[in-house]
């Protein structure tokens, strides 16, 4: 079976190592092109494109997938099966109709649940108790293809889009591997999904969507910070520089107090009124500033009750 692998970032590394260990010929591999980063605007390589290298696997980094040059070299090397993961283009129907066995997508969510690009922090945003990864035949429709297997993975209290990002990652690598011999045999049962999903389309994240809203209710505002931690992260505006919150708790009190304001401060943390209840920032970075705990970080600014958050 000739295998050809599309995926782009850390998500995508754990499937691609296990097709490699189960020994799959992968015989390429598609990622995004190079982009430069840092001052110097060194241009890095994909996190697939590093594995696949190790692997000796010959890489290919079209600007867009559906230039009729790149089909022609997919043409030539004749894929079985595509195989997707995270890849960040939209795939067109010339690619998806090559191989005979189709293209399958590693969806980093049950579905119907969570179509779309950022699945894994919107399951923790929401406050599921539980997502999984979903192997599914790609069709035209986004996240819309026949499912073919899934696996659960529950969520922990302190999960973090990050955490669940890892997770998800080994888990749709072990699933893979385990789904592939039932599609080559013919014994692979294809699901259709419901026309509609159940939640809302898990659009790509903003840095915008990390600036907190006081007046949600606390809990709400605490998932924020998990789910998008480790990036973007939640943030809000202490004496008009970004501050980061990295962690937090809920404080089941009620108060008057306008929302967004610091009603007081303890070792713990900064105790923040909310539209229900008290949000506790433990975890802070100050613009320009390193990353540390409520208690050191209040040792060296003054915050004062009263003061206004955002």
């Amino acid at each position: 079976m000739k295998l050809v692998y599309m995926g782009t970032p850390d998500f995508a590394v754990n499937p691609l190592e296990a097709l490699v260990e189960a020994g799959y010929p992968v015989e390429a591999v598609i990622t995004q092109p190079d982009k430069p980063k840092g001052r110097g605007k060194t241009l890095l390589p994909t996190p697939v494109k590093e594995e696949a290298q190790k692997h000796g696997i010959t890489v290919y980094q079209p600007e867009k997938v559906k230039d009729p040059a790149f089909i022609k070299i997919l043409e030539e090397i004749g894929p079985d099966l595509i195989i997707v993961a995270a890849f960040g283009q939209i795939i067109p129907k010339a690619v998806l109709d090559l191989p005979r066995y189709g293209c399958i997508n590693i969806h980093a969510s049950l579905l119907p649940k969570y179509r779309g690009a950022a699945p894994i922090q919107y399951a923790v945003i929401d406050g599921e108790k539980e997502s999984g990864v979903t192997i599914m035949k790609m069709g035209t429709g986004l996240d819309t293809g026949d499912m073919i297997a899934k696996v659960s993975v529950p969520l922990d209290k302190e999960e973090t889009g990050g955490s669940l990002f890892d997770k998800l990652s080994k888990a749709g690598a072990e699933l893979l591997v385990r789904t592939l011999p039932s599609i080559f045999d013919g014994t692979a049962v294809y699901e259709k999904q419901p026309a509609e999903s159940p939640t809302p389309y898990a659009s790509m994240i903003t840095k915008e969507m990390g600036r907190m809203d006081f007046h949600k209710d606390a809990e709400q505002l605490e998932r924020l910070v998990r789910g998008l931690d480790p990036w973007p992260s939640a943030y809000t505006y202490l004496d008009g520089k970004v501050l980061k919150v990295w962690k937090s708790e809920v404080s089941r009190e009620e108060t008057a107090a306008e929302p967004g304001t610091v009603i007081r401060t303890d070792r713990k943390g900064i105790y923040v009124s909310c539209g229900k209840e008290v949000l506790i920032l433990t975890e802070l970075q100050l613009a320009g500033k390193k990353r540390m705990s409520a208690d050191a970080f209040l040792r060296g600014y003054a915050v004062r009750e009263g003061m206004l958050l955002g």
